[in-house]
């Protein structure tokens, strides 16, 4: 098994089961963006979204 894989397997049994679920939830979310061949596109948006709060930071009020 992959090492990341392992860690991550080790760490889901000590979380709180909240946070657990959580996890979960976010790396099937990842694993089906990479199976679509969307990950690159995520990346524009999140790069897009620091503009936008650069902008609204920066706007006078």
């Amino acid at each position: 098994m992959d090492a990341l894989a392992e860690q991550l397997d080790a760490k889901l049994r000590t979380w709180a089961p909240e946070t657990a679920v959580q996890v979960r939830q976010h790396v099937a979310e990842i694993m089906a963006l990479a199976d679509q061949d969307v990950l690159d596109v995520m990346r524009s948006r999140a790069v897009e979204q620091e503009v936008l709060e650069l902008l609204d930071a920066s706007s006078p009020r």
